[in-house]
């Protein structure tokens, strides 16, 4: 029965899913999943992506938390319009909570919609929520035995971004090892090793979003 219910609400979610990307495509506007544990260092990449993305591209961002609006308050203060999903102890965002708040936007005035999930490595990679691409980050200091321990949030994601990349050698993370996992489950994976301390890689990811939002509006 237990094993019923969920495939019942994967079913829902994914009818959701699709709605959302209907919408999206119709006042062309790209939505960008990014993932990973609390403290991978979500919301600083997505700080420095934006400074870099933010004269080809309008963009937005909806913050995903269990509780409190500081990222969201972090992404305003710069100029970026902000919306906050609080899950109440839920540990993802579904689908019908991206429907609730694309109102809060104005999507003929917006190009790109980041949406920062909640902090966690299993749940947010079983729910669709009308994305056209996602980014996983894997900070250092978590440890390179993540691929192999949350298969599925690897294999599902467009771009793996290896994070705190300047800190590898105080943890004995072996990127290799990483980037070999991910590719075993995932073979096309597009994989970087960033950080925003001193700003590795972070020119290679974003020139890679800018891609693939340039590919979603010719495909749409």
């Amino acid at each position: 029965m237990e094993i019923k219910v969920m495939h019942q609400i994967l079913d829902w979610n994914e009818d959701v899913s699709d709605a959302v990307k209907a919408k999206l495509r119709e006042h062309k506007v790209c939505l960008i999943n990014v993932m990973g544990s609390p403290g991978a260092g979500k919301t600083s990449t997505l700080v420095e992506l934006i400074n870099r993305l933010r004269e080809k591209f309008r963009i937005g961002v909806i913050e995903g938390d269990i509780a409190g609006q500081i990222d969201a308050e972090k992404i305003h203060a710069m100029g970026i319009p902000a919306a906050q999903i609080d899950t109440d102890g839920a540990c993802h965002i579904e689908a019908m909570s991206i429907q609730n708040m694309l109102p809060e936007f104005d999507l003929e005035n917006l190009d790109v919609i980041f949406v920062e999930n909640i902090g966690n490595l299993v749940c947010p990679a079983e729910f669709n929520i009308g994305e056209s691409f996602r980014v996983a980050l894997l900070s250092i200091p978590e440890g390179d035995d993540k691929v192999v321990k949350y298969p599925l949030m690897f294999a599902e994601t467009d771009a793996l971004v290896m994070n705190k990349y300047d800190l590898i050698e105080y943890f004995g993370f072996d990127d290799k090892r990483v980037e070999n996992d991910a590719r075993e489950i995932n073979p096309d994976v597009e994989v970087f090793r960033v950080s925003v301390r001193d700003g590795v890689g972070l020119d290679e990811l974003a020139a890679w979003i800018e891609r693939k939002v340039d590919s979603f509006y010719k495909e749409g």
